[in-house]
């Protein structure tokens, strides 16, 4: 997984002239053409699945369950999003119901740090983006960051994932997920204090 922060360019979706024919073949039952129509997208999708498990065989897994449901469900699919925000909702509701089947330890963002009945006030060393993925070059900073993602609670990594790896816009992610866009923000925003949190170490000033 190649943690950068996505450029104007890759966050620019162009649609791919041939994808509403094949979506038309899909719907009426082409395999084939449906097979073509996820080739177009497989990568980003897997890629997004791998972030999330931290495993690369349950992201294999778990993209041919999204793929066989997605085949399943293609009659279904309302043109007022785009193909690709269907299947990320679809990716991302097969991997959390996986998840809700184990119970996996993570770090609370929404209770304040206490010491001695006192909120902590967390600060953070170094001058950071708004973006913490944005200069992670030390492959030592990228292995604490991976995990220190997989602790975070599934709703922020989610946000998280779409947003600084694979370079989503706001308003693609609210649809993704189906929550508001003030959530997405909130989400965001809380995902990226704790990773900032993590890894202050390595940025801070001499």
């Amino acid at each position: 997984m190649k943690l950068v922060n996505p450029t104007v360019a890759e966050r620019i979706q162009i649609r791919d002239p041939l994808e509403p024919e094949l979506l038309r073949k899909s719907r009426e039952g082409d395999p084939k053409a449906f097979e073509e129509l996820i080739k177009k997208h497989e990568a980003k999708i897997y890629s997004l699945l791998l972030s999330m498990s931290g495993n690369a065989a349950d992201a294999a897994d778990l993209f041919q369950e999204a793929f066989i449901s997605a085949w399943r469900n293609i009659r279904s699919f309302k043109e007022n999003s785009s193909f690709s925000t269907w299947l990320y909702r679809i990716a991302v509701n097969t991997l959390l119901m996986k998840k809700r089947k184990k119970k996996v330890s993570t770090v609370s963002l929404d209770v304040p740090v206490l010491s001695n009945g006192e909120e902590i006030k967390r600060d953070f060393a170094g001058d950071w983006s708004d973006n913490p993925l944005a200069s992670l070059e030390n492959k030592e900073v990228k292995d604490r960051l991976n995990a220190a993602i997989q602790q975070l609670p599934e709703k922020y990594k989610t946000v998280l994932l779409l947003s600084d790896i694979q370079g989503l816009p706001n308003e693609e992610i609210r649809k993704v997920l189906g929550v508001s866009l003030a959530s997405v923000k909130t989400r965001l925003h809380r995902a990226r204090l704790h990773l900032r949190e993590k890894l202050s170490e390595y940025f801070k000033k001499p």
